[in-house]
């Protein structure tokens, strides 16, 4: 499948690059509609990169990349079940979410996050299973799970432990701030900072000038300087899990899918 036009996303190839696009209101939260999608892209994924060397993330949404999982659904769902049986579903999104990043992660491409604006929660985990991240200066980067009572669960400390030092990851964790695209830059999680609206712009001559390279060399230095920490990774859903089921949690998402406020997300 050359392109397709879901929902909440859509993708297209053309000369050697695929572009990956997250189109659902309000900030392309993942939830169910779009993990399902997300999974026929990794299904498409091998034919795509035959014909391909590159892929670009990016997002259409005004508001930013992503603002993480769908807490709505997540909490609303969880209420429908038996807590054994919410349990169980909890786990499976997970299982799935984490195959989806895995084959990302793992992709014979070289894969570039064109960010801006929010890039919270889940969306910060997407944007962390991409080699290369490229944000315009309004990129604001956090992982608020921490005041849910959770961690984040799409695998997003395994693979920031990979790629910045642990002073770093603990602050990200344990505060929940966010911090801006010149600090993360700075700290060496973003490759280029770039103007506002610049980012997709940017990705995609970064992509062009890839073609330019041998494959089969981007393809070995990739694997040898970016392992995937695979057990981190599944001992990262056996504590979601177990924290998910406490008061706390079920306390915090209450109080995050009542709140009024148009941005409840931020800090």
């Amino acid at each position: 499948m050359k392109n397709f036009q879901g929902a909440a996303l859509s993708w297209d190839t053309k000369d050697g690059v695929i572009e990956l696009a997250l189109h659902r209101a309000p900030c392309n939260e993942i939830g169910t509609v779009t993990l399902e999608e997300l999974e026929k892209f990794v299904t498409a994924l091998p034919v795509l990169q035959e014909q391909a060397h590159s892929l670009i993330l990016h997002s259409t949404m005004k508001s930013g990349f992503c603002a993480g999982a769908d807490l709505s659904e997540l909490y609303y769902g969880a209420q429908k079940l038996q807590s054994q049986e919410a349990a169980r579903g909890i786990r499976d999104f997970l299982q799935r979410i984490h195959k989806v990043m895995n084959t990302i992660d793992a992709a014979p491409l070289t894969t570039i996050a064109a960010l801006h604006g929010v890039t919270f929660g889940g969306g910060f985990e997407l944007a962390l299973v991409c080699d290369l991240l490229i944000a315009d200066k309004m990129t604001r980067f956090c992982f608020p799970e921490l005041r849910l009572g959770l961690i984040p669960g799409f695998g997003g400390i395994p693979r920031l432990k990979r790629d910045l030092g642990n002073g770093v990851v603990r602050d990200l964790l344990l505060t929940g701030r966010s911090f801006n695209a010149t600090k993360a830059q700075q700290v060496g999680l973003v490759s280029q900072l770039v103007g506002e609206g610049e980012a997709l712009r940017v990705a995609r001559g970064t992509a062009a000038q890839l073609g330019k390279f041998d494959r089969q060399t981007a393809i070995a230095a990739k694997k040898f300087i970016k392992p995937i920490p695979y057990d981190e990774l599944k001992q990262e859903i056996e504590i979601f899990c177990d924290l998910f089921s406490k008061p706390a949690v079920q306390s915090g998402l209450k109080k995050f899918v009542e709140s009024t406020e148009a941005l409840s997300y931020l800090p």
